[in-house]
Order: C-alpha cells, then sequence, then structure tokens
C-alpha cells in the first residue's frame, strides 16, 4: 500500500521542515506532495531544498496565493498512491497517528477516515474555547446536511483511497474545501470512519491562519454544497 501525502503550504518556513521530517519517518511506501500557495516568507526555498535531499517530495508551486483548496486540487491531481491523507504543514496535527488512520484501510473497512480532535486522542493542547464552539457547531451544520455522525467536519486529517479522493473534483480554493469534501464524500455512499487523533492547536502568535469569517466562509458552504452538487 503506498500513501500519498498531500502537504498545503503557505508561509510555513517555522514548521515546514520539522513537519517533513516527521512525515518521511513514518514506516510507509509513501510520496510527498507538497503544494506551495506562493508563499512569501523561506518556505519556497526550504521546500527545494528538501526536494533536492529526499526524491520522494514532489514540489510544485502556485504563481499566486489561491487558497487551501486550490493548493490540495494541485495535488490531488499528482498523486500515486493507495492512500491520499492530507497534512498542514504547521505541526498542529502529528504524523504519528498515522497509524491509527489507516488501521481501517488495512483492514478492508473504509473508504474515507477522518481525524477527530474531539474523540478523545492521547492528548490534546487546552486552546480557545470560542474556537471549540465554532468547530462543534459547523461540524453539527454539517451533519443536518449530509446525514453523518461526524464529530469533527472541519478537521485537517482527511484520508481517502485514491478512486475517491479522484471523484471529488474540488472547487472551493480556501478553507471551504473542508464542508466541501464533507458534503461530497457523503453522497458518493462511501464507508466512512473516524479515529481519535492528538492534536496541538497553535495560537495566532505562532501563526495560526483562521479567522472569525473563514467560520462564516464555512456556513456558506456546508449551504452550497448541502443544497446544490
Amino acid at each position: 500500500m503506498k500513501l500519498s501525502i498531500v502537504i498545503p503550504v503557505f508561509n510555513e518556513e517555522r514548521t515546514l521542515a520539522a513537519l517533513v521530517a516527521r512525515v518521511l519517518a513514518t514506516p510507509y511506501e509513501k510520496e510527498l506532495i507538497v503544494v506551495d500557495d506562493a508563499s512569501t516568507d523561506g518556505s519556497a526555498r526550504i521546500i527545494a531544498e528538501l526536494a533536492a535531499r529526499h526524491p520522494e517530495l514532489v514540489p510544485l508551486r502556485h504563481a499566486k496565493n489561491r487558497g487551501k483548496g486550490a493548493a490540495l486540487a494541485s495535488g490531488l491531481a499528482r498523486v500515486t498512491g493507495d492512500i491520499l491523507l492530507i497534512q498542514d504543514a504547521d505541526l498542529e496535527y502529528d504524523p504519528a497517528d498515522y497509524p491509527a488512520l489507516l488501521r481501517p484501510f488495512q483492514e478492508g473497512d473504509a473508504d474515507v477516515v477522518f481525524g477527530s480532535r474531539f474523540l478523545g486522542g492521547p492528548f490534546g493542547r487546552v486552546h480557545l474555547y470560542h474556537h471549540y464552539l465554532g468547530n462543534r457547531f459547523l461540524t453539527a451544520l454539517s451533519n443536518l446536511f449530509t446525514n453523518l455522525n461526524l464529530t469533527d467536519m472541519e478537521t485537517c486529517y482527511k484520508v481517502f483511497r485514491r478512486e475517491v479522493a479522484q471523484r471529488l473534483e474540488l472547487k472551493s480554493r480556501g478553507f471551504a474545501v473542508e464542508p466541501e469534501i464533507t458534503a461530497k464524500v457523503a453522497r458518493m455512499g462511501v464507508r466512512i470512519y473516524e479515529v481519535p487523533i492528538r492534536y496541538a492547536g497553535r495560537d495566532y502568535a505562532a501563526g495560526k491562519k483562521i479567522r472569525p469569517r473563514d467560520g462564516w466562509i464555512a456556513v456558506w458552504a456546508i449551504l452550497r454544497w448541502g443544497l446544490f452538487r
């Protein structure tokens, strides 16, 4: 089983090299599709240096900043593995959870796996309560339209069989991609699992990019993909 890991990057010079090192240390046949969404810091240089040392790392770059959804779409178009895993570059999500995320595939039970921050992973950083409430509200609203009983729709860790991932045809350009993915896999009628993961959420001083307006964008995306194909 070959694992394709798509890593969207925008201005993550502080964490990118450490994250890639953790991913490379996981015991799987793998490729890393690292998509630089027109970073303005040193991320592009770091990606080039890592690609020169690690042939399993495939670097892609957008000429203009287009958002996480566009970066994921670019990555999906290049994967060759059996399983596709989405990995943020900010160290909030730990590649040590890959065994838990991949187990439902290895046992032949799942077509899609979501890693949930709210199912009681081994640890989680105590963080902002308003973010927690926002995540739970968006997940509940999404569940109303998809009829899924997810606990964490907004999670970064979404994992797919390749044939499922290739049917997504992502349209969202920013963080609205999370509700879009969820709505589309729900419509496919595939087998979806959740597993608990650890989470070390960062704050705005450390570079967190989610803003309150992204919550309203997510609400619109839930309505859009819930009501229209």
